[in-house]
């Protein structure tokens, strides 16, 4: 019996194994495809999430394969100044999903995660004690928990029967990877032209004589799990651009739409629902991926202590209570940008506003902090204003903070060298950084990187750590 199945290999599903195994959980991800996909439905990482690859040791993979980009990126299409964050990961790093897909099964592999390809989750029951999966080939799995991150279509999330309300597709639009034949100049040309009258039009180099191209398609399709040939995508390639651009031998094509749900629950039972099976929305601004690597990270410690049989009441279910706020944030900002890149008198009007605001800089770091995913505070209860939020990298005398945060356990950052973590000490680190640059007397981190409680009140921070950290051990 494992602790865990994860049904979905994705980014979601593996930093979930990954945060998961940190913890020594026994943990299974069924992954249907026997080969990892091909298709780069996203392009780069946010601040908030290599914050995150740092905190767990690993973000020198990802620099070694990806391009840094200053700033937040652009909203709406709209080139506002490139605010400084005030951080040292104030930036977009520019990596294909596929490398960003295999570098988070790697790392998952590396700490003993059982990765099974070819195997697809095809029912499952539970009971009071667990959950029982069958898989399509006929074998049945059991673990205590099953976790869902098997994409927008999830399975897991239909048979759960959890609602999943919003609003339908509306525009679909074709994404490839080709080879092409018209000479670049004429590429650029075409490019520049339409995308000034038709949001949504793209094409450009991918590396190794590739082109990425993205086209509005004719209507919304019925079935979007099946692919367009390159016939058809050349067809709407003509029919947007007035030219195909001698495009052939495609590496990959897909679908995409500006569908926009919100899973009405993230939990029932022993079973939960992790990255696109608990959200879509239109991929305007990179957010998907990057979502649902942070659910995995705000998931991952919680769910271990469930299966270490220390987690305290209500720990689990703050899971939803937390990231479901934040996925409801990400498609109001998605919403928003779909209307605003429409070619109509309405959005540009506003697009003209924004571009005045954005020249403010307040309303820019505001909107830049939201795209990184660096405004978020969770509601965790009384406190001064660092409590709920993200803990920034801070230099201390024995290195930085998320040196210290690698094995994903919880930190007391005490400035005062008086407070004490008796009864804590096997899930939380304690440093004693008397010259550390933080507001506050001392800080409870927890192994998401979000503080837990700020302060310097002994009796304050026990009842901290029982409530994030469980029962003291005696």
């Amino acid at each position: 019996m494992h602790d865990v199945i994860i049904s979905g290999g994705g980014p979601t599903g593996m930093m979930l194994a990954a945060e998961l195994r940190l913890h020594g959980v026994d943990v299974l991800v069924l992954e249907r495809d026997l080969e990892p996909s091909p298709v780069v439905r996203s392009l780069g990482l946010h601040p908030r999430s290599i914050e995150i690859l740092d905190q767990r040791g690993i973000l020198d993979r990802f620099l070694a394969e990806g391009t840094p980009y200053p700033g937040a990126g652009r909203f709406a299409g709209i080139e506002g100044p490139r605010i400084d964050l005030g951080i040292p990961h104030g930036y977009l790093l520019g990596i294909a999903q596929p490398v960003t897909d295999r570098l988070l099964a790697e790392r998952a592999s590396e700490l003993g995660a059982e990765i099974r390809r070819g195997a697809e989750l095809a029912g499952f029951t539970q009971d009071d004690a667990g959950v029982t999966v069958e898989l399509t080939h006929g074998d049945a799995l059991r673990a205590a928990w099953l976790v869902g991150a098997d994409g927008g279509r999830s399975l897991v999330r239909k048979l759960l029967g959890v609602a999943f309300p919003g609003e339908p597709a509306r525009t679909e639009w074709l994404l490839a990877e080709v080879r092409i034949t018209a000479d670049p100049t004429e590429v650029a040309a075409v490019s520049e032209r339409v995308r000034a009258t038709q949001k949504g039009f793209g094409i450009g180099p991918a590396g190794n004589g590739w082109h990425r191209a993205v086209v509005p398609a004719a209507t919304v399709s019925e079935d979007r799990s099946t692919p367009p040939d390159v016939d058809e995508f050349r067809a709407r390639l003509r029919a947007v651009g007035g030219t195909d651009f001698g495009a052939h031998s495609p590496r990959w094509i897909s679908r995409f739409t500006d569908a926009t749900r919100l899973a009405e629950r993230y939990r029932v039972g022993r079973v939960l629902l992790a990255g696109d099976a608990a959200h879509v929305h239109p991929p305007l601004g990179g957010q998907g991926l990057n979502l649902g690597i942070q659910d995995a990270v705000n998931l991952g410690f919680k769910l271990a202590a469930e299966a270490a049989g220390w987690a305290p009441e209500g720990l689990l279910d703050s899971y939803e209570s937390e990231r479901r706020p934040v996925a409801d944030d990400v498609l109001n900002l998605t919403r928003a940008q779909s209307e605003l890149i429409v070619d109509e008198p309405g959005p540009r009007a506003v697009r003209r506003l924004l571009t005045e605001l954005l020249d403010l800089d307040d309303a820019a770091l505001h909107l830049a902090e939201k795209v990184a995913g660096l405004d978020i505070r969770y509601d965790v209860g009384d406190g001064p204003d660092p409590v709920g939020r993200r803990m920034p990298d801070l230099p201390l005398a024995s290195g930085t903070l998320y040196a210290r945060m690698h094995t994903g356990r919880g930190i007391l950052l005490d400035r005062t060298g008086a407070l004490a973590i008796t009864g804590w000490s096997d899930r939380v680190d304690r440093l004693a950084e008397p010259g550390a640059p933080f507001p506050h007397p001392a800080a409870l981190i927890r192994p998401d990187g979000y503080v837990a409680w700020a302060g310097e009140d002994q009796a304050d921070l026990d009842a901290a750590l029982h409530r994030w950290f469980g029962a003291a051990a005696r």
